[in-house]
């Protein structure tokens, strides 16, 4: 298969652990004979440092026209968080999701078995959790109408969502379900919010499309205890942008580190992947981020397009670096490698499957493996 991506590695960390990404990606393309065409573009901070413009017509128009988009990080704290107008690099992100149509946020939640003494929750809550959070993701509270008033001193945003809306991202929850343990909760405020009372209409509307799936529903307050008490509960969670955006990334901190959580967001023809963290602009440079949830971010893509024995090897890739304790230091504060050295180990690992003899702690740590 030939795929060309669109690489927009973005700010702060994104750099490198897109480099990892890719790293995977070639390795696969290496072993399953196929051609990963990769071309870079600017967004974000970086792009309104050498453009003027957090999402540059180029950029655009290159994502525009490939096959798929994999994302690093935006973000950079010199431009504060003033995200109303192109003047705020998170704001070209927005304006991609917008314009590639890309409504649906994708974030699985499955704890490798070799993190769950890292997560903070007691080792009984995380053992078997297994869930996916389904975000609409470009309506809603970011994309309404934003008003402030001549003194500064009064200010709203609207929410709103069409029945339209609703109705995409909800079939493709209820798909998930069915492929997977058959329960869906929706997340909503309908209890004070008439924009969720139509989610709970249209939602359990569809719901009749799918009698095999158990529909419950959550206010979002509750969905943020239970997802933190009782997570195994969960299947399929369905939400909108605001509600789903909070609780996946508190959601986060089951795996032990946000630098674990890869993402998907899909629309009618296009589809990016991103890793869930942020930019960490504090740890650019410094080969320290966790590439984990870049490198995962590759798997969904090549799962996106069907290659799903690929996206299982990077997946057994991670598992085995786990394994063999070659991890940043967000999950051993001990550790002697970094960024760089854990993404040669899951690309050395997907181009030697049955042979680890050649690693060793000193030459990896040296940044003397395979792939360079």
């Amino acid at each position: 298969m030939n795929l060309k991506v669109a690489v927009l590695s973005g700010d702060g960390i994104g750099p490198e652990v897109i480099l990892q990404a890719k790293k995977a990606l070639y390795a696969v393309g290496v072993v399953y004979e196929h051609d990963f065409i990769f071309e870079d573009a600017l967004i974000g901070a970086v792009a309104l440092d050498k453009t003027g413009s957090s999402l540059p017509e180029q950029t655009l128009n290159l994502c525009l026209n490939t096959d798929a988009v994999l994302l690093g990080a935006i973000g950079d704290p010199k431009y504060g968080v003033d995200t109303a107008s192109d003047s705020g690099p998170e704001n070209g992100l927005l304006k991609l999701r917008k314009e590639l149509g890309l409504f649906a946020n994708i974030r699985p939640l499955k704890p490798f078995k070799g993190l769950l003494d890292v997560s903070p929750l007691k080792r009984e809550i995380v053992e078997g959790v297994d869930f996916v959070i389904y975000r609409e993701l470009t309506a809603g509270i970011y994309f309404g109408e934003k008003k402030l008033n001549a003194s500064g001193t009064v200010a709203s945003d609207l929410c709103e969502y069409s029945e339209d809306e609703i109705t995409r991202i909800a079939h493709l929850a209820f798909q998930s379900a069915q492929k997977r343990r058959k329960k869906l909760t929706l997340v909503d405020m309908a209890n004070v919010l008439e924009s969720s009372r139509l989610w709970r209409k249209v939602v359990k509307k569809i719901s009749t499309d799918y009698p095999d799936v158990v529909l419950d529903f959550l206010f979002a307050d509750n969905a943020a205890k239970q997802i933190i008490s009782n997570p195994k509960q969960f299947d399929v969670i369905l939400t909108g942008n605001l509600f789903g955006d909070m609780l996946s990334d508190e959601a986060s901190v089951i795996t032990g580190s946000i630098g674990v959580l890869p993402s998907a967001s899909l629309g009618g023809k296009n589809a990016l992947f991103e890793p869930v963290h942020g930019s960490y602009p504090h740890a650019k440079g410094r080969n320290i981020a966790n590439p984990f949830a870049a490198i995962l971010s590759a798997a969904m893509l090549l799962e996106h397009f069907g290659l799903t024995e690929e996206a299982k090897k990077i997946y057994e890739g991670v598992e085995k670096a786990i394994e063999y304790n070659v991890v940043t230091i967000d999950l051993n504060s001990d550790t002697k490698f970094g960024t760089n050295e854990v993404g040669e180990f899951v690309s050395n690992f997907i181009l030697n499957k049955d042979d680890l003899m050649y690693f060793n702690n000193d030459n990896v740590h040296l940044g003397q493996s395979t792939i360079v």
